[in-house]
């Protein structure tokens, strides 16, 4: 199986998945990039993944099912553009010969899935939308404080190697406020300079790793005495009244 990133707007990711022959998509929020790419490979698509309703994930899957025919997986509770297979925690989606599970994390959407695959002799793949970044995680626009909390403890739990492909290129952003939380972090410092590097050379920092993101990702270290130290020292009252993952969430919206 190849993974490519397909750059879409200023910093989205198209990911597409394929194996020489047939293509699928995850938040395809423009089709233009899609059809580019299964032109230049020579691909089918059979399938389109999507994680939640926004329109920079969803913005080209009306012009891919027509164009291509192929299928469209969304979540069961969000507006998407019909006709779709909805899908909720626990269903399965078979695609490319894969079997991807659907995980409910809610959290910037009410609605927001997740599609994680752990094939036989492949590494475990991670599509999470706009849930978990490199080194963050996606602002609140719809669920609580707790419900995003839950969805990436839910994420941070599985299995270490698994290659975490995210949706927007904000690694170097979110590393910049990972260091103002944990100054004495030299995880964040070293990989700040490999991305860095990366995007010098106009490459992705991404896919990121679940086992890279417990030790860089601000939003899964909550519960450690550093970022907890460093939260209630930004805004004590704010973490009395709402805890310390709303209290960074903000801190990060600000920052």
């Amino acid at each position: 199986m190849t993974l490519l990133p397909l750059p879409a707007f200023t910093d989205n990711y198209i990911w597409m998945l394929h194996n020489g022959h047939d293509a699928l998509v995850v938040d395809p929020g423009d089709a233009q990039p899609v059809l580019d790419a299964l032109q230049r490979n020579s691909l089918t698509l059979r399938c389109i993944l999507v994680t939640h309703h926004h329109a920079d994930h969803t913005g080209g899957v009306n012009v891919l099912r027509e164009a291509t025919g192929a299928r469209v997986y969304g979540p069961a509770h969000e507006k998407m553009p019909e006709p779709i297979e909805r899908l909720s925690d626990g269903d399965q989606v078979s695609a490319l010969g894969m079997d991807f599970t659907v995980m409910d994390v809610p959290g910037h959407t009410s609605g927001h899935i997740a599609f994680f695959a752990s094939p036989s002799g492949e590494v475990p793949l991670l599509f999470c939308g706009d849930t978990l970044f490199s080194a963050g995680c996606g602002r609140l626009f719809e669920g609580t404080p707790a419900q995003m909390l839950e969805s990436l403890r839910r994420l941070a739990d599985l299995p270490p190697e698994t290659r975490v492909c995210c949706t927007h290129e904000y690694t170097l952003s979110n590393l910049r406020f990972a260091r103002v939380v944990e100054p004495d972090n030299e995880a964040i410092a070293e990989y700040q300079t490999h991305c860095q590097q990366l995007r010098n050379a106009g490459q992705p920092t991404l896919p990121s790793t679940i086992s890279r993101e417990r030790l860089i990702n601000p939003f899964l270290r909550t519960h450690l005495d550093s970022v907890m130290h460093e939260v209630i020292r930004h805004d004590a009252q704010g973490v009395s009244a709402e805890g310390v993952f709303a209290t960074l969430r903000q801190w990060k919206n600000n920052f």
